[in-house]
């Protein structure tokens, strides 16, 4: 598999916010997002055990599995290396990809954060996490018939434009949420406090 990085952190985003967690980015994604922030594309190979390893040094038991699009390159074997060293394996995914059926039943949690609007390909959604565009609503009117696992798991998640841009995005955001309540808010926490 290629890897762009490996490290250890807090979950910025999203239902686990402020949870330890050893992040595993895959190389490569099959979208390109104006907006992504992620230098996805480098990285180096490593085998499902080099990669467990690494994840196995960090005291978390939560792991992180990103990209990139990590469907394009994940395997269940990964996650039952993971399982074995006692890792809870979450996955975020913009969805455009069906899961194999063995790496569905696999994953601990299904974190899928479509884009432009597109109804996801994948069918198990634990948590469904959408950028907020306030230029782009639609995107999101498109997405309130998904339905998720459970029924706290819907977010929204303003689009980091710019500061001028922000600020009206954000007010945008918190009124959709509070005209629509099934969503909640996920802030960049990761940004606001300045880690990786």
């Amino acid at each position: 598999m290629k890897v762009n990085e490996i490290f250890y952190s807090l979950q910025g985003e999203g239902r686990f916010t402020g949870t330890p967690a050893v992040f595993i980015r895959l190389s490569g994604c099959n979208l390109r997002c104006d907006f992504c922030d992620t230098a996805h594309k480098e990285g180096v190979e490593m085998t499902e055990e080099e990669i467990a390893a690494e994840a196995a040094r960090y005291p978390a038991r939560h792991v992180v599995i990103t990209g990139g699009e990590p469907t394009i390159q994940l395997n269940s074997r990964l996650v039952k290396l993971l399982h074995y060293h006692r890792k809870f394996v979450q996955i975020e995914t913009n969805g455009t990809r069906k899961l194999h059926d063995d790496l569905a039943v696999t994953l601990d949690w299904v974190t899928v954060s479509p884009k432009f609007g597109k109804r996801p390909a994948i069918e198990r959604i634990d948590e469904l996490k959408v950028v907020y565009d306030l230029d782009h609503v639609e995107d999101v009117e498109a997405l309130e018939g998904v339905t998720t696992t459970r029924d706290d798991s819907y977010f929204l998640q303003p689009c980091d434009r710019g500061e001028e841009f922000n600020a009206r995005n954000i007010k945008s955001c918190i009124g959709y949420i509070l005209a629509h309540p099934k969503w909640r808010l996920s802030l960049q926490t990761h940004k606001l406090l300045d880690i990786r």
